[in-house]
């Protein structure tokens, strides 16, 4: 049975959400970036371990590009180095852009918070 046209959340009991929440490993420094608008962006890549063998992928981790566009939270992670254990939360976003006068998208984690874990070399 599908939902009346207009009230698809109706369908599944929830409500539309975009929240992302990981745990792992900073794989290089954290760096800013200045755009042609002025806007600054933090930008780092995060390796998380996957959980059990899942789909019979062999494929132990992930690798996702983070950027960090608040000023708090941009403070935090310009402190974190490559292997810090960190864990961050917010929102996954695609972004479009031109590469080579085609345009392409990618993935990205949107980080609203972070906080650092561990310090890599450390216990």
């Amino acid at each position: 049975m599908s939902a009346p046209k207009g009230n698809r959340r109706a369908a599944v009991g929830t409500e539309p959400c975009n929240e992302v929440r990981l745990a792992g490993r900073v794989s290089r420094a954290p760096e800013e970036r200045v755009l042609p608008s002025g806007d600054v962006v933090w930008t780092f890549r995060l390796v998380v371990p996957r959980a059990g063998g899942r789909g019979g992928s062999r494929q132990s981790v992930d690798v996702l590009d983070c950027a960090v566009w608040a000023g708090r939270v941009r403070r935090s992670v310009a402190t974190w180095c490559e292997g810090d254990q960190v864990e961050v939360s917010g929102a996954l976003r695609r972004r479009f852009f031109r590469a080579g006068g085609a345009t392409a998208s990618r993935c990205e984690v949107e980080v609203s918070g972070g906080r650092l874990v561990r310090r890599a070399g450390t216990g």
